[in-house]
């Protein structure tokens, strides 16, 4: 058996182990405001449930391990003790998943991963529209259990009001499960369905992907294309040059069938690629209708 002084390694190898032991875990989707009014959304897999009475939630936004830096999300709810939890579906994984890109102060990632922003009832922070379950939390506490990278901040939430969606509520206003249809974390790239298993997600933190928002408004609104296809695309950093297109419709012989395709086929077939994870052949066929 492999025997691990956590003093004696690495941070990072420290908490690999953990999350790849311990999972799968619940994925706390926290919408924030920061002191100028301005959203802030982030996913936290430290999260789960720890008592009705009172109703309280707690997630815990670590110190970022490179260096130590304290995430949006911790510094909002210590400003406005307000917090928004949603719960994350496999319809809005791929989303989720771009809205974890670190961009910069102030970048809304409601926008930036293509979520509407839903007014909340008695909290400052937006629901995401998208989401089947949604939590209007007052923040009653925020313990720091250490000053170095890793470090977690437990957010104590006291639930002021609970959204259900209508199409995952059963009889006698219970939530059915198999409609919920929730995802968990686990290690590395891995997230677990809770009616499929296991699947994975390359982690967006290596590159800064440019967002849904960022989509041509076409392919945004497609019938065709699902919040997860978009999600994946808006997780790319550039667009294809036309050149690459140009040489991708050649190699492929697809010149003369792109013309002659209607966007949703042109659509369809892209969500094929989406399919295969090859995301940058989706663009190309998808940016060859204008070439």
């Amino acid at each position: 058996m492999l025997t691990i002084d956590p003093q004696k390694v690495p941070v990072k190898k420290t908490y690999g182990l953990m999350t790849s032991a311990v999972g799968p875990r619940p994925i706390a989707f926290a919408s924030t405001v920061n002191e100028k009014g301005e959203p802030n959304l982030a996913p936290f897999s430290f999260f789960n449930v720890f008592s009705a009475n009172p109703p309280i939630l707690v997630f815990s936004p670590l110190l970022r391990i490179t260096d130590g830096s304290r995430k949006h999300t911790l510094e909002n709810v210590e400003n406005n003790k307000e917090v928004v939890i949603n719960i994350v579906n496999y319809d809005m994984v791929q989303q989720m998943s771009l809205a974890s890109t670190g961009y910069g102060d102030g970048v809304n990632e409601f926008k930036k991963a293509g979520f509407s922003m839903l007014e909340s009832e008695v909290v400052k922070p937006f629901r995401v529209k998208e989401s089947p379950v949604q939590f209007e939390c007052k923040v009653k506490e925020v313990k720091s259990l250490g000053k170095e990278g890793g470090a977690g901040n437990l957010i104590f939430c006291e639930v002021v009001r609970i959204h259900v969606g209508e199409d995952v509520l059963a009889e006698g206003e219970k939530i059915d499960q198999h409609k919920l249809d929730p995802v968990a974390r686990m290690g590395g790239n891995l997230y677990s369905r809770a009616n499929m298993g296991i699947f994975e997600i390359p982690k967006p933190q290596t590159t800064l992907g440019m967002g849904v928002d960022c989509i041509p408004k076409e392919i945004r609104i497609s019938r065709v294309l699902t919040g997860n296809d978009l999600g994946k695309l808006g997780n790319v950093e550039s667009l294809p040059s036309d050149q690459e297109v140009k040489d991708f419709l050649s190699k492929n012989k697809l010149v003369d069938y792109v013309k002659e395709s209607s966007e949703e086929k042109i659509h369809a077939i892209a969500q094929e690629y989406l399919k295969k994870e090859e995301v940058m052949s989706a663009w190309k066929i998808l940016l060859a209708k204008n070439k």
